[in-house]
């Protein structure tokens, strides 16, 4: 009978001692976790960014910060394969710009803490004479996995260059593929294309076994996906169209969407385009929705698109727009790329779809030589935005601009202050309850034959950053 007894106070002091050792890790739960936990996710502020311009031909990098109560951090612009910054900035709302010379390096940006919500960077070349005559703009590229761009092939080029850049100290391994307007471009070769830390390879395509090789060279328009099988990279794409006839950068354009907007198609003279990419294997079906200054409405004889799987499909603008500046709403029963291609004077100039301008993502420009002139579209209900130019003297005026259900307006930017330096930022805001702006900065020079321009799709400069959704788990402190 004692053996009994004794053997069942072990039992109760054993399943005690359970109940102690759960109550103590729930308890470290409670006092040990960050935070409350979430179950919607949540957001934070932007406190890292990395950019890379990708130099070449020289020109001047400019950068713009966000204007903002709070401030901390340091923003650093350097030769990405090492060496002394060119230039630091360590104050919200300041701007840093420098004339570059020609040659075959790439910048990084950097910046830590809060200065690095809502900053942009970008790299404007002008050359009014000899081969590369043009005026060419790029945003400075946010390094990835995935990215895609449209715009012409070899055929409708004379140098079509492909700029990888790796920022991090592990190696990088891309994968180059394509569609043109006859199909995909099937082919082992652009595949497992290595890019060391720190450095930039320029692939040509068309002209090297790295850039598609041969097959790619009768495409005359192209939709490029550069994706890493390795590490991540900054990727730009440098258009010739030929000697004198104008250069530029492509925009990145977001992943593909059923439903997508592509603002900035300039007003003016000159051939316009359509650039539409089907990069699934089912036809689509899409619907064009054209919006100008007076109004929306679907071009007659174009305002349904059937565009085979696979392939990247041209249409022809200029009797829908008659020289009026544009946007286009495309809406299609499966995922699409699209962008447009614009050609004036002696220059050329691509758009791409963008995401619509928000309060947590507002419209960044950093540099806004020559004539500079926004592009805004509110397609869905009327809009309004504050648009603060920037420069060395500080802010301007804030100007309001009230843009139309279903319209589009172009507004002139014009540098604060008098006898402002000629470079110069803008911020565009929209305004608490306003419903979506797309823009675009159309950055030109010259009159007729000399005309120079260059389109900038703005996409929106993050300031907050959507953390997943998370919840309590006790298995986190249970030993295994």
């Amino acid at each position: 009978m004692h053996k009994v007894l004794r053997l069942l106070g072990m039992r109760y002091a054993t399943a005690a001692l359970m109940l102690v050792a759960v109550a103590a890790l729930y308890g470290a739960a409670t006092f040990s976790r960050p935070g409350e936990a979430s179950e919607k996710g949540r957001e934070a502020p932007v406190t890292h960014a990395v950019m890379v311009c990708p130099g070449r031909e020289g020109g001047r990098l400019a950068v713009q910060s966000l204007p903002r109560k709070t401030g901390g951090g340091r923003v650093d612009v350097a030769p990405t394969k090492g060496g002394s910054p060119l230039g630091s900035m360590t104050s919200p709302g300041q701007a840093w710009g420098e004339d570059t010379k020609s040659g075959q390096n790439s910048y990084t940006l950097r910046a830590t803490g809060p200065i690095a919500g809502g900053l942009e960077a970008e790299q404007t070349a002008y050359r009014d004479g000899g081969d590369d005559r043009g005026l060419a703009g790029a945003r400075c590229a946010v390094p990835g996995t995935d990215l895609w761009f449209t715009g012409p092939g070899p055929v409708a080029a004379d140098e079509l260059d492909l700029y990888l850049t790796n920022v991090d100290a592990q190696p990088a391994s891309v994968d180059v593929s394509a569609l043109s307007g006859e199909g995909p471009l099937d082919t082992t070769e652009g595949r497992g294309t290595p890019v060391e830390p720190n450095t930039t390879r320029i692939v040509r395509i068309g002209g090297s076994p790295e850039g598609l090789g041969d097959i790619v060279k009768t495409a005359a328009d192209l939709a490029l996906r550069v994706r890493t099988t390795s590490g991540r990279v900054a990727a730009s794409l440098r258009v010739r169209i030929g000697k004198k006839k104008g250069t530029e950068w492509l925009p990145q354009s977001p992943a593909p969407a059923a439903s997508v907007l592509v603002p900035g198609v300039p007003g003016g003279s000159g051939k316009r385009r359509l650039l539409v990419a089907v990069p699934g294997e089912a036809d689509a079906r899409i619907r064009v929705q054209v919006i100008t200054a007076e109004g929306a409405f679907a071009p007659q004889g174009q305002d349904v698109l059937d565009a085979p799987g696979m392939t990247v499909t041209s249409v022809p603008l200029d009797g829908a727009l008659s020289g009026r500046a544009a946007a286009v709403r495309l809406t299609a029963d499966r995922p699409i790329l699209a962008g447009f291609a614009a050609e004036r004077g002696a220059d050329v100039a691509y758009g791409a779809a963008t995401p619509p301008l928000s309060a947590a993502g507002p419209g960044v420009v950093a540099d806004n030589r020559f004539d500079s002139s926004l592009a805004l579209t509110a397609p869905y209900g009327a809009a309004t935005v504050q648009v603060t130019t920037v420069n060395a003297q500080g802010a301007g005026t804030p100007q309001e601009v009230t843009i139309g259900a279903g319209r589009t307006v172009e507004t002139k930017l014009a540098a604060p202050g008098t006898g402002a330096d000629a470079a110069f930022g803008a911020v565009i805001m929209p305004k608490p309850g306003s419903a979506p702006v797309y823009a675009s900065r159309i950055l030109a020079t010259g009159k007729g034959g000399d005309y120079l321009f260059t389109v900038l799709p703005i996409v929106p400069a993050p300031t907050l950053l959507r953390l997943p959704a998370t919840a309590d788990s006790q298995t986190a402190l249970t030993p295994n």
